[in-house]
């Protein structure tokens, strides 16, 4: 499939940008799942500011498709979507009603099936073949870092937005992995590392957002600092807000995690929450996010006997979760390693008194309006849980002031002007 012209009046290569001109932008991202992670919560923020600008914005996206404003357009690049089972019979069957296969649709099936990652590279060839012929002014790409974006780079450019090296997640995965063969699981799994190492040093410009991940990918990836711009990540404090009209619930603490990514640090919460029980039997965490049935997360809960006290989440919207901020008491981030945190901001935001782990781009994000404990440490967390519980109109002061320092240091509206501004340096560095 090829886009000849998604609309019309696209602009072409044969002059300077100027500054304030308008441009046509494609975003592409290989998932961008609105309520999952936070990729989706990128795209749809990012579209929708560039889209505030004056931009014509196109997203071109691999399943789970996202949530846009209805003035973006949404490109489907589907693949197979193997990952929507885990059942052979099923992605059998995926493979097998897939229409024009293409190599990269049976490379993602084998791969897939030999226990690797293929999207983020099926994802690249498929953007290739969608972009051959387009008239785009730039791609900003979502982390794929694929062979794909280093063909479309050779003529159009390129800005690759790269939250944080995914060595960090392998990183963790394996340093929590049990015995040899999960071991070697995740070795496989996280094998298109070994792509995105080769392709992230000839990328023409990099953003990412937090000096903490510039200094991480320029290490792991062999980056040149210099074509590496820190752009943060926005928070929209209109929808995560305090709510007047909301009463907390007594005890109720929140978090958000993935299920079962050892990256989030959730069992240091949960440890937490055992002991804290024993003093506060009517604490109850929710977690956002969803749980893996039978998987490590479920047997620790059980293990700990604290099933009573966990509740389960998903697929909120923005106004759900903020409404779950406003009925809690205090927010954790117990995450070994973020890039950028969405939910500490929007925690900070909604005024809720915060702990959070103390490293990567978390101080950063916080500043001094957080309880900040180290990583893997869950007497800290039930120590800070303790001190809030005991001294709540004290770190609520804090809170407050913390809503005010992400409004003047994360606003969506100045965020995409310095978006912009790298937009324009880096289509004229290509021009010339």
């Amino acid at each position: 499939m090829k886009i000849v012209a998604i609309r019309t009046g696209l602009l072409q290569f044969n002059h300077s940008y100027t500054l304030n001109q308008k441009l046509n932008i494609a975003i592409s991202s290989y998932r961008s799942a609105p309520f999952g992670g936070g990729q989706g919560i990128f795209i749809y923020e990012l579209s929708r500011a560039l889209q505030a600008l004056g931009h014509n914005v196109d997203i071109i996206s691999g399943p789970p498709y996202p949530n846009l404003e209805p003035e973006i357009n949404l490109i489907k690049s589907p693949g197979l979507d193997l990952f929507s089972t885990f059942v052979l019979q099923d992605r059998i069957s995926l493979l097998r009603n897939k229409k024009n296969k293409s190599l990269d649709d049976w490379y993602e099936f084998f791969s897939a099936l030999l226990g690797g990652f293929p999207e983020i590279k099926t994802f690249g060839g498929r953007l290739k073949e969608l972009l051959r012929n387009s008239s785009y002014d730039i791609l900003i790409d979502n982390q794929s870092i694929s062979f794909g974006i280093l063909e479309i780079q050779k003529n159009l450019p390129v800005l690759e937005i790269i939250h944080h090296p995914i060595t960090k997640d392998y990183k963790y995965d394996i340093k929590f992995s049990k015995g040899i063969i999960q071991k070697i699981s995740k070795w496989r799994w996280f094998s298109f590392l070994n792509m995105q190492k080769k392709v992230a040093p000839k990328l023409m410009a990099i953003s990412t957002p937090s000096l903490s991940s510039k200094n991480d990918i320029a290490r792991d990836f062999n980056v040149s600092c210099k074509k590496i711009s820190v752009i943060p990540n926005g928070i929209d404090f209109e929808v995560f807000s305090p709510k007047s009209n909301i009463t907390r619930i007594t005890g109720q603490l929140i978090t958000t995690a993935s299920a079962d990514v050892p990256l989030k640090g959730l069992d240091f919460t949960l440890k937490a929450i055992a002991e804290l029980i024993k003093d506060y039997p009517y604490l109850r965490l929710i977690i956002i996010g969803a749980p893996r049935i039978g998987g490590h997360t479920e047997r620790l809960i059980k293990k700990l006997k604290i099933e009573a006290n966990i509740v389960y989440k998903t697929n909120l919207t923005k106004e759900e979760i903020a409404i779950e901020y406003a009925n809690s008491n205090i927010a954790i981030v117990s995450s070994l390693y973020e890039g950028f945190g969405f939910p500490v901001g929007e925690a900070m935001a909604c005024s809720i008194p915060l702990i959070a782990t103390n490293v990567a781009s978390i101080p950063e994000i916080t500043g001094n309006f957080a309880e900040l404990v180290p990583a893997c440490d869950s007497k800290s967390i039930e120590d800070s849980i303790r001190n809030i519980l005991s001294n709540p109109f004290e770190y609520q002061s804090r809170a407050n002031e913390g809503r005010k320092h992400i409004i003047d240091n994360f606003d969506w509206k100045k965020i995409a002007q310095s978006y912009e501004n790298l937009i324009y340096k880096t289509i004229d560095k290509f021009e010339c």
